[in-house]
């Protein structure tokens, strides 16, 4: 049930909280730390994709000025310790069911701190050096020689999943970690046999990396008289990276503590545990000193965890109506060395069909190992690259079977009187309307006018494109989150919960949510996060389930601190439960000028010795669990102009209408819209993840030759909500953080293949550069002359 709520903080552009500290430098991010007399720590990485380790030289290292420590995998096994469990399989109840082949045991690739026999990829941690500077662990690591047996490597998927690579793992005779199949087969293949039109295509969204602002920085301390570990680390929840690191470091999690505040970006690349983490606090223990850990920008080009890389091979049936009978795609999800998270095949595959009414659908679902860094859920996780597909797909259908492309995707649109919808691979659409999305966007892009700004741009021997683009993304996440609720005498309430910011706004909107409840200002609200000493229970922020796990777990336990107080109010004030009533943080006598506030009973609380009161009687910890995905959806529309002598590209208009259901804080929202859509067009115009075919180096190792999306690449962003509550939640939120990026390739090439028709330029592949449409020019010019 959705509770109304009106004329409170939720639903109002606060100002957001935090700003004024981090932009004052008083941020703590973890480079800020530093600990008394702490070392330094510089990795040692593999320059081959793949290469037997045959012997490692440390001495002479071992011997410089300042080097207190090197070790290798030898040492991490006479050590005892162990791989990081990364469980990459979604487990909730609404996650597709991801399988092996012939449905054997799943195999991950173990992930150890520092590998004994192989290297599976560039940049792979091959030792740690620790000294008194990293300079001198810097130039102790240019000693170290290494005897590689250098191996046969494969980059490509496509290649991986058919057979065409000798396996990166010997426990495998493939490379195929994950084969499944889910939709209804035999009638899709019935329906297709016998439809009037089919499109068949193929599509290939390319590797790409987060760039966060912040590169990866890690602090490792261990204290000898508790037996203790430690660690700094940023991440996407340190309650996960405590548990995981335990298991690592072979130590009840108990033993372990991660401060995990200020995150200078994520994006999903950090919501895993590196090596490093567990590095600096196992050497931590060896030396007896605390060790830091800082990865420049070239590093993380080399060891941060990447994200999309999927192949995908689809077909389309339609009736000679336009209308869309079934789908059949094959999905192959190139997961690198080792797979750290299946999250982008599962939930790409179970939203194939996108927003669209498509009755019948099957997809095969595979994950395959190569020779390339591993692939981690990364903003939006899987949905970008379906969305891409099914937009481009339905495109080039418009164009085969004759029919106007606005007309087809209207008339296959779901429509909000279907809601809930469940789609053809079995995922139930809670709420939306796609339609009003659609005629919002239109109007604000004044669509009706397109041809006119058309022949303008032509008069400039400009071309104009425009293209629309329509989107559902899933949002589920680690479905258990926690609050504690403390009422302090002095007039603050103390919230801690288990998600970690990493700048989408937490200590704003969590703090709005829990004002609103109990009736306070927004400045009495203090939300603590990131120390697992004190944050116990917790998913963290990933797949958009911050604002809506935490949102309503809060509000539950906010409604426990009500009904505490009640009951306490009505001991204090001597009058009857029922007579007692809530208002703007006070409990009132009906019918009397007697109350007492919340703050007021907790001050009593902590005084009373006697009459059987507790101090934490007003107290509240609260859990709670939701396993039901919700969709956030909507509709977005990119216009662009481009020089045809150049291949040029300028984003004239970009408009985004978006249904995240409730926004707590709609000018949050919009800030995520705004980066989530630069992020989306980073990877259509701009981001790839380039390897050397020939030796597998990485030549997209800086930002010199990984190009990212400038302040100028971009226009004003025109951003709407069409917001329809989720009946899933009792605030009726979905999620606001991840819409821009889905949607975002997918219409940036509709609107450029569009400007690009009049060459009968059909299909491109992302990132379509300056270059890339030069070329595709000039190929075209050829062809005709």
């Amino acid at each position: 049930m959705i509770k109304n709520i009106s004329d409170g903080l939720i639903g109002r552009p606060v100002s957001r909280k935090e700003d004024t500290r981090l932009l004052t430098g008083k941020g703590r991010f973890t480079d800020d730390f530093n600990l008394e007399n702490q070392a330094y720590a510089v990795i040692v990485r593999s320059p081959y994709p793949h290469a037997v380790i045959k012997s490692i030289e440390i001495e002479i290292a071992q011997k410089m000025v300042g080097v207190l420590g090197v070790y290798t995998g030898e040492d991490c096994v006479l050590d005892g310790l162990s791989e990081i469990p990364h469980s990459p399989l979604p487990k909730t109840d609404n996650d597709l069911k991801l399988r092996a082949p012939d449905n054997k045991e799943v195999f991950i690739g173990p992930h150890m701190l520092l590998p004994c026999d192989k290297v599976r990829h560039v940049g792979e941690a091959i030792a740690i050096v620790i000294a008194d500077n990293r300079n001198q662990a810097l130039d102790a690591a240019e000693t170290i020689q290494i005897d590689f047996e250098v191996l046969q490597f494969n980059l490509d998927g496509l290649k991986a999943a058919n057979g065409e690579a000798s396996p990166v793992w010997d426990e495998l005779h493939s490379n195929t970690c994950i084969d499944a199949t889910f939709g209804d087969v035999a009638e899709t293949e019935r329906i297709i046999a016998a439809a009037k039109h089919v499109v068949s295509a193929e599509f290939y969204v390319d590797r790409v990396t987060g760039v966060p602002i912040e590169p990866r920085a890690a602090i490792g301390s261990f204290d000898k008289e508790t037996e203790r570990y430690t660690i700094y680390a940023g991440s996407g929840g340190a309650v996960r990276q405590k548990h995981e690191l335990a298991y690592v470091l072979g130590v009840l999690p108990e033993k372990v503590r991660i401060l995990s505040y200020d995150v200078g970006g994520n994006f999903g690349t950090r919501n895993r545990v590196y090596v490093e983490f567990g590095l600096v606090a196992w050497a931590a223990k060896k030396i007896g000193r605390p060790v830091k850990y800082i990865s420049d920008r070239s590093e993380s080009f080399v060891s941060d965890y990447q994200g999309r890389d999927l192949y995908s091979k689809v077909q389309l049936a339609l009736d000679e109506n336009g209308s869309f009978l079934a789908m059949r795609a094959d999905n192959i999800s190139n997961v690198g060395a080792r797979a750290v998270s299946f999250s982008p095949l599962g939930k790409g595959s179970a939203l194939i069909s996108g927003s669209y009414r498509i009755p019948v659908a099957c997809i095969r679902a595979r994950a395959v190992f190569t020779n390339t860094i591993p692939t981690q859920a990364y903003r939006s996780s899987g949905r970008p690259e379906v969305t891409y597909v099914i937009e481009q797909l339905i495109e080039r259908a418009a164009d085969q079977v004759g029919i106007n492309v606005q007309k087809l995707k209207k008339i296959n649109l779901i429509t909000q009187q279907e809601m809930p919808y469940t789609n053809p691979i079995g995922l139930t659409y809670d709420s939306g309307d796609y339609h009003e999305s659609v005629k919002l966007a239109k109007q604000i892009a004044d669509w009706d006018a397109g041809d006119e700004r058309r022949e303008i741009s032509k008069q400039k021997g400009k071309l104009r494109g425009i293209g629309f683009a329509n989107y559902v993304e899933s949002s589920i996440g680690s479905p258990v989150e926690q609050a504690e609720v403390y009422i302090k005498p002095d007039g603050i309430v103390e919230l801690v919960i288990g998600t970690q910011p990493s700048g989408q706004g937490h200590e704003t909107s969590f703090a709005q949510v829990a004002a609103d409840w109990l009736g306070l200002s927004l400045d009495q609200i203090k939300i603590i996060i990131g120390d697992t000493d004190i944050v116990k229970i917790g998913g963290g922020s990933h797949s958009g389930r911050s604002m809506r796990m935490a949102g309503t777990v809060i509000v539950k336990a906010c409604d426990e601190v009500i009904e505490k107080g009640q009951k306490l109010a009505s001991q204090f004030l001597e009058a009857s439960i029922a007579d007692i009533e809530f208002s703007s943080g006070e409990f009132l006598v009906k019918g009397t000028d007697s109350k007492i506030s919340l703050f007021e009973i907790a001050s009593n609380l902590k005084k009373s010795k006697n009459g059987g009161f507790q101090s934490s009687d007003l107290d509240v910890v609260k859990s709670n669990e939701m396993h039901t995905p919700v969709v956030p959806n909507g509709c977005h529309i990119c216009e662009v102009e481009l020089d045809p002598e150049t291949g040029e590209i300028e984003i004239v208009n970009y408009v985004a209408v978006d249904d995240v259901g409730r926004a707590i804080n709609p000018m949050i929202v919009h800030g995520q819209t705004h980066g989530a859509i630069v992020q989306g067009l980073g990877q259509a115009m701009l981001e790839r993840c380039a390897n050397d075919l020939k030796n597998g180096q990485i030549i997209s190792g800086s930002l010199m030759d990984y190009g990212i999306p400038r302040a100028g690449d971009v226009p004003h962003f025109n951003v709407e909500l069409n917001e329809i509550y989720s009946p899933t939640n009792p605030l009726g939120i979905k999620a606001g953080g991840e819409g821009g990026t889905t949607s975002a390739p997918a219409v940036y090439m509709s609107a450029v293949i569009d400007a690009l028709k009049v060459y009968d330029i059909r299909a491109l592949t992302m990132p379509v550069t300056p270059h890339v449409i030069w070329q595709a020019i000039q190929n075209t010019k050829k062809f005709n002359s």
